[in-house]
């Protein structure tokens, strides 16, 4: 089988998507592939429980995965540990449950209210979501490596080694990175920045292809200096 790399894109709850991305991955290289899911498995879509329950259940049975951590995920997870609604860092100002964010659509996945008053849908969400979940989503690295590919949810700050780069920034980064056009250390791998197709610009590789919008999720493979999106019907280039 290929010794190709995987990475999936930013799943947000769009469960029925990533059993076809996995799909697409086995057709490509075999049960015992690497693949890297690029972080935000939750929000927006109507499956965030089912996502985190496949991914768990992978892991569980040795599958070679790495999840990562992405801003929708800790949105998530420290609205379970401290009931925070916002966040700083979301530069719109609306908090997790308006409709642009989805909080709301994941409660729901776990059978949630989320239209319940403030105290009692967050203890409703602490007794509905296992703890399983929790912890898995506590421990998600903020970024993989794997030979000159660095994979990451949101991007890294031009400049800055690997161990200076903060979680701020590797989940939530948009400047100076999307714009920076001169090589980085590593070819990165990233999502959090949705487009209507993945883009290769030879600094780095974007596969959030809007699957929170209902748009589709990509999967990649990576093999050598080469790139690919697969398809249904196989692998199409993807060139800077």
């Amino acid at each position: 089988m290929s010794q190709a790399i995987y990475a999936i894109g930013d799943i947000h709850g769009q469960h029925d998507m990533l059993l076809d991305a996995l799909t697409r991955i086995e057709a490509d290289g075999g049960t015992a592939a690497r693949v890297v899911f690029l972080g935000d498995l939750v929000d927006r879509g109507p499956g965030s429980r089912a996502v985190i329950d496949t991914l768990l259940s992978g892991l569980e049975q040795g599958r070679d995965w790495t999840v990562l951590l992405g801003n929708h995920d800790r949105l998530f997870s420290n609205y379970l540990e401290t009931g925070a609604e916002e966040n700083p860092l979301i530069k719109s100002g609306v908090g997790w449950f308006h409709d642009r964010l989805g909080g709301k659509a994941t409660l729901a996945s776990y059978g949630v209210d989320p239209d319940l008053g403030t105290q009692a849908r967050l203890k409703a969400a602490r007794t509905a979501v296992p703890d399983s979940h929790r912890t898995f989503l506590s421990a998600r690295p903020l970024y993989e490596r794997l030979g000159h590919y660095l994979f990451v949810h949101a991007g890294v700050r031009p400049g800055l080694p690997l161990h200076a780069q903060g979680e701020e920034d590797l989940i939530w980064i948009r400047e100076p990175f999307l714009s920076h056009e001169q090589p980085f250390d590593w070819l990165v791998v990233h999502g959090h920045t949705a487009q209507e197709l993945p883009r290769h610009y030879g600094n780095r590789i974007n596969i959030d292809s809007g699957a929170g919008y209902g748009r589709p999720l990509t999967a990649i493979a990576l093999e050598g200096t080469a790139a690919f999106v697969l398809t249904d019907d196989g692998r199409v280039p993807l060139m800077p």
